[in-house]
């Protein structure tokens, strides 16, 4: 005769709803909303893995069980007897191609409503390095607690509340992984929790007095159940929140001072370079050189009218630094931040769509900062257009090609999401783009012409060439002569017509980059 299967209390129906009042005056009623009794059910779990010599090896052979509201289930065992990949199958976090059995949550299988009530303490701490532990509390709270009409401060004070009575700990002084002094406050929270929150918790949830319990029929609550995929935070308040922890994280990353000092100290070097260069040094005689003299003077000649125009190398390095410098730091971003990605992703905290726009709207004061204070200086010092129109144009070609590279960046970072071999692609493309964009080699076979067009540093250097020049400028070319600006090799390789067209595709590439970059998110293998 089969054994006949546990159930939980009421015949196995579930509530659907828990309100806990804490002797009718509960401190933290957004907590409480929170509450949702949940029955979880395993029977024949099955896990296996590949080993080296492509065998399979069973990490999990047929386990069954289940938890039912109000019960702790402990797992004990020797190191390596499969306890942590046995929790990590029930919070839904182990691929299910390599997953056999059944688990499942009040009747129903591990679904995106059932991650967004259930918690999941990895083994390995996943923490943004310079959020201190108040901060990272914070915004974990704000992003899984229920929406309630109830100011923030006062929220976040009454969580700090409940979770440190205890006024010595230095929450809000230590960084969530610094290493011993995490350790510390860790025992200290834990401390706290077993003087304060398992007591009153234990009171709240087990006294009949305080406990309004809902059932409904259980197909009625399975059906129902089923269609709920309702988040516990809007979209906006998501974003709002993610977009302040991201600048919190990252303002010690992009105003570092090893960075600004980067950027700073070439802006200067290059303005000392390029120093306002008077008219004499118009063109300089190339012949009775060799090849190498001659490759470095054609790239520093200057071409200049009346009113002194300026360098096509100094345009071109403009379009060249800031094409691909951001993209070599974009192509960190994703990479640092897939364990954290993943696990808040797997514990249904956010949407994707919320996370990627607060984190481009994040980056931009942070990645268009020092952009503007480099062209500030070069421009000025390179002696370019001093028209005020000119220096915006300018500067605004500069920002969108910046925009464009960090977006390649980071669609190569969420790619491989390898740091090596993504920094490996970038470098590949960006001597690709050097070379093909337009300067160095003016006369590109037919055959592989088209790969100028799909590098940015083109049509970033040619608006910046347009934006300088016009049509009917025109410069000394030898001996007095005077020749057309559309004769120069340097422009007449990318041309100063169509820049609509230009400006046109260069927001494609942004836009098709951070798709790709999105995409790549998406399918990042996320356990289901």
């Amino acid at each position: 005769m089969r054994p006949r299967e546990p159930q939980c209390d009421a015949g196995g129906n579930h509530p659907k709803e828990l309100a806990v009042n804490g002797n009718g005056n509960n401190s933290l009623p957004f907590l409480s909303t929170a509450v949702f009794p949940m029955t979880l059910k395993f029977e024949e779990v099955v896990y296996k893995v590949k080993t080296g010599n492509a065998k399979e090896k069973t990490i999990l052979n047929g386990v069954t069980g289940m938890v039912c509201p109000g019960e702790m289930l402990a797992m004990l065992g020797p190191s390596g007897s499969g306890k942590t990949t046995l929790l990590t199958a029930l919070g839904g976090r182990l691929p299910a191609k390599n997953l056999c059995g059944k688990i499942t949550y009040n009747g129903l299988p591990f679904s995106a409503a059932a991650r967004r009530r259930t918690g999941f303490v990895a083994q390995d701490n996943v923490l943004y390095p310079h959020l201190t532990v108040t901060e990272t509390l914070i915004y974990t709270a704000l992003l899984r607690l229920p929406r309630i009409n109830i100011d923030m401060p006062l929220k976040l004070e009454r969580i700090l509340e409940w979770i440190s009575p205890d006024s010595k700990l230095e929450l809000d002084k230590t960084n969530a992984d610094e290493g011993g002094q995490y350790n510390a406050v860790r025992d200290q929270l834990i401390s706290a929790y077993d003087h304060h929150i398992a007591s009153r918790l234990k009171v709240e949830l087990f006294n009949a007095e305080t406990i309004n319990c809902i059932t409904h029929n259980p197909h009625s609550g399975i059906r129902k159940a089923a269609k709920e995929e309702q988040w516990t935070t809007t979209w906006f308040e998501q974003f709002t929140v993610l977009l302040r922890r991201s600048l919190k994280e990252r303002r010690h990353e992009a105003f570092n001072k090893l960075r600004i000092f980067q950027v700073l100290s070439v802006a200067i070097l290059g303005g000392l370079l390029w120093w306002q260069t008077p008219p004499s040094h118009l063109q300089d005689k190339v012949t009775n050189h060799s090849s190498a003299s001659f490759a470095l003077k054609i790239a520093l000649i200057p071409i200049t009218n009346e009113s002194n125009f300026n360098q096509t190398a100094l345009i071109f390095f403009f379009s060249v630094f800031w094409g691909f410098f951001p993209l070599y730091n974009a192509v960190f971003t994703f990479p640092q931040e897939r364990a954290m990605l993943l696990k808040e992703r797997a514990s249904g905290m956010y949407r994707l769509s919320s996370y990627f726009m607060a984190r481009t709207v994040g980056d931009l004061p942070m990645e268009l900062a020092l952009p503007t204070a480099f062209t500030f200086i070069f421009y000025w010092m390179g002696g370019l257009d001093p028209r005020p129109a000119s220096f915006l144009l300018s500067l605004l070609v500069v920002l969108y090609s910046v925009l464009v590279a960090q977006s390649l960046g980071l669609a190569f970072g969420a790619i491989l999401m390898e740091v090596k071999q993504a920094t490996t692609l970038a470098s590949v493309t960006t001597l690709t783009f050097l070379i093909a964009g337009g300067y160095y080699v003016q006369h590109i076979p037919p055959f592989i012409v088209w790969l100028k067009y799909l590098s940015y540093s083109f049509y970033c250097f040619k608006l910046l060439v347009g934006v300088q020049f016009r049509p009917n400028d025109t410069y000394e070319c030898s001996n007095g002569l005077r020749c057309s600006v559309l004769d120069f090799p340097a422009i007449k390789s990318v041309g100063l017509d169509l820049l609509w067209l230009d400006v046109l595709i260069m927001g494609l590439m942004l836009v098709g980059y951070r798709f790709i970059a999105y995409w790549a998110l998406h399918k990042l293998q996320r356990p289901r």
